[in-house]
């Protein structure tokens, strides 16, 4: 099974190598990295997606989870939360049908056009591993000359109840109004 880990490091010289040699040690396969500071230029958010069953991917979190410079690592397949990923696309559109064709799955998958030549188009999508990853098969028999795909960034959603809080505050605004 697909996992997306968010691990919180200290934002320090070699602290990415630690973790990838976490991961390469122990034989785990790593899908997808993103890192960037957060809000905090001392402290830095890991974004890796991996694949195994529940038991290993939960010893890999308490593997993190003792390392002296992770701050906290989660596994946020078990959190509703939101995933997103993009990618660019250079794909073969002569001016005539085939051009039809990717402009139409550019609507459909709500990407955008970022660059059109005589022969060709650059897409750009963004959306969930499924969206992207059914975009580009969609797209393959057209002639796909080079994909560039980000890694996965993820976060907690927020709580039902909040939501159910706004949602009762706009119809009070409503209903007031």
């Amino acid at each position: 099974m697909r996992h997306t880990l968010s691990i919180l490091v200290e934002n320090r010289f070699g602290e990415l190598s630690r973790i990838v040699g976490l991961f390469s040690a122990r034989g785990y396969n790593i899908e997808s990295l993103t890192v960037a500071e957060t809000l905090d230029p001392k402290v830095s958010r890991m974004t890796l997606v991996t694949t195994g069953n529940d038991e290993t991917i939960e010893q890999i979190t308490r593997q993190l989870n003792k390392q002296i410079r992770v701050i906290e690592a989660a596994d946020m397949t078990c959190f509703k939360h939101i995933e997103r990923e993009m990618v660019l696309i250079n794909v073969s559109a002569e001016a005539g049908t085939a051009r039809q064709e990717v402009l139409s799955l550019v609507g459909i998958f709500r990407a955008k056009v970022v660059d059109v030549s005589l022969d060709g188009i650059i897409v750009e999508a963004t959306g969930d591993w499924g969206k992207v990853s059914a975009l580009i098969e969609l797209l393959k028999p057209l002639g796909i000359r080079e994909i560039v795909r980000t890694g996965t960034v993820a976060i907690a959603r927020l709580s039902e109840n909040a939501m159910e809080d706004v949602g009762a505050k706009v119809e009070e605004q409503e209903l007031t109004a």
